[in-house]
């Protein structure tokens, strides 16, 4: 199944419609690189060549490659080249146009100076492309973002560049169209939006069976991409998995992270977090009116289902395989599963105003995000959980994750509670409920589960 990307086609269909030129499309393991180019260039009357590079060296990369043209029908028989620039030299000889991907560049790199790696694909971009469209893709989001910055040989040498992120969560319904909006916002929570991960899922079973099935299922890819992500991209993999799972389900300050992991002023968690931040696997967020105070600052993992699996299963793989998928589920999930999506919830709803503004829908907000609160006389502290920052004030809105309507007696109570604090330039006070309300009301703005997937 191919949902969405409908901007990224149509960025590549643009770049198709030229003679040659070269793109860079990146993003995490399973996110649909490679799905997206092989299904945006099946629609190029031009022969496609897809070669995946092999953590090797480069004369037996180039061999890989020569092998596939071969296999492509595209040159005769195996020719002895000695560099990827003279294999490209040889094919602007030929006649015709070719849609070229590379894919997983950065493995060309594993035993070959990066730098040389680069400056060689400098070479080809900059005087071989003749009548070639050149794709370069790859997974090693840290790698793949030195490939753009100035110091870098390629920078500046692509035509289009593409970050390629999980589906949001409408698109990512698209896999389980006939489940509630209750149960979308559940699943997304658990699954996320990687369309490799949904392609696993059973609509026509319940969240609690599809994990049951997959991320607690040994045997299951989807089990087996959450515990070998990390691992496939980070020499010191120890380490991540330790960090991902001490910040796991919820924000973690930095030294919440510190004391857990007791790496109290030693530089290494810094050095660590840096790496996964760069990768994209975590995000470090501020409330949006302490956009510059450090002690505001958390972190938090970005991809929904490594959350679910560093919450749930990393430190307790010995009970998984004792007790198996139904009663691990029972002893360790299901008393928690609600507040786990309720959190997941809040940052739906966040991405529900981001696609307003986005479309032109939402007008005059400046920023998106939580707002700390401190409240000295009632000695308490918080943060809102959806706030929409505009120069006259804040739009507030509590968001709920229930199974049933929210009622007007707590909607009051919010209220109140919001309208007590001294210094708040309030505007609009709403609430978003997955399951509607009770009654309507003009004193709020009110959005539903349904108008989120509207």
């Amino acid at each position: 199944m191919f949902f969405a990307r409908e901007k990224e086609l149509a960025l590549i269909e643009e770049l198709l419609r030229k003679k040659n030129g070269s793109a860079m499309i990146y993003g995490k393991r399973k996110v649909g690189k490679t799905t997206l180019l092989t299904h945006a260039l099946s629609k190029s009357k031009d022969k496609t060549v897809y070669y995946e590079c092999l953590k090797s060296t480069m004369e037996e990369n180039i061999e890989g490659f020569v092998n596939v043209l071969v296999r492509e029908n595209v040159i005769p028989v195996p020719l002895a080249f000695r560099s990827f620039t003279d294999v490209f030299a040889y094919l602007n000889t030929l006649d015709g146009t070719y849609n070229v991907i590379i894919d997983e560049y950065p493995y060309l790199k594993e035993m070959t100076k990066p730098a040389t790696v680069d400056s060689v694909f400098q070479t080809v971009i900059d005087n071989h492309l003749k009548n070639i469209r050149l794709f370069i893709s790859g997974s090693h989001v840290g790698m793949m973002k030195d490939m753009l910055e100035e110091k870098n040989a390629l920078y500046g040498r692509y035509s289009l560049t593409l970050r390629l992120k999980e589906l949001n969560y409408r698109d990512a319904a698209l896999f389980y169209p006939e489940k509630t909006v209750y149960d979308k916002v559940g699943f997304y929570s658990v699954f996320g939006g990687s369309p490799y991960i949904n392609e696993f899922i059973d609509p026509e079973k319940s969240l609690k069976e599809n994990i049951i099935a997959t991320i607690l299922n040994e045997s299951h890819p989807v089990y087996q991409y959450a515990e070998h992500l990390l691992i496939s991209d980070f020499t010191n993999a120890i380490g991540a998995e330790r960090i991902i799972s001490a910040i796991a389900n919820g924000k973690q300050k930095y030294s919440e992270i510190e004391s857990k992991l007791g790496m109290k002023n030693n530089g290494l968690l810094s050095k660590q977090l840096a790496s996964l931040l760069r990768m994209e696997i975590v995000t470090k967020t501020f409330p949006i009116n302490k956009p510059d105070d450090t002690k505001k600052c958390a972190y938090e993992v970005n991809d929904n289902l490594l959350r679910f699996y560093y919450s749930y299963v990393y430190k307790n793989k010995s009970a998984l395989r004792v007790l198996g998928p139904e009663a691990f589920y029972e002893e360790y999930v299901e008393h928690s599963l609600l507040t786990f999506i309720s959190h997941r919830f809040e940052e739906i709803v966040r991405d529900y105003f981001s696609l307003r503004a986005k479309s032109g829908k939402l007008k005059g907000v400046t920023n998106i995000g939580t707002y700390y609160y401190d409240d000295s006389l009632a000695k308490t502290n918080g943060e809102f959980d959806a706030v929409l920052e505009r120069r006259e004030g804040y739009d507030i809105y509590e968001v709920k994750y229930y199974a049933s309507p929210l009622g007007i007696g707590e909607m009051k109570k919010e209220e109140a509670q919001i309208k007590s604090l001294k210094g708040l330039q309030t505007g609009k006070i709403g609430f978003v409920s997955v399951s509607g309300f009770e009654k309507p009301t003009d004193e709020y703005d009110l959005v539903t589960g349904e108008d989120l997937y509207s």
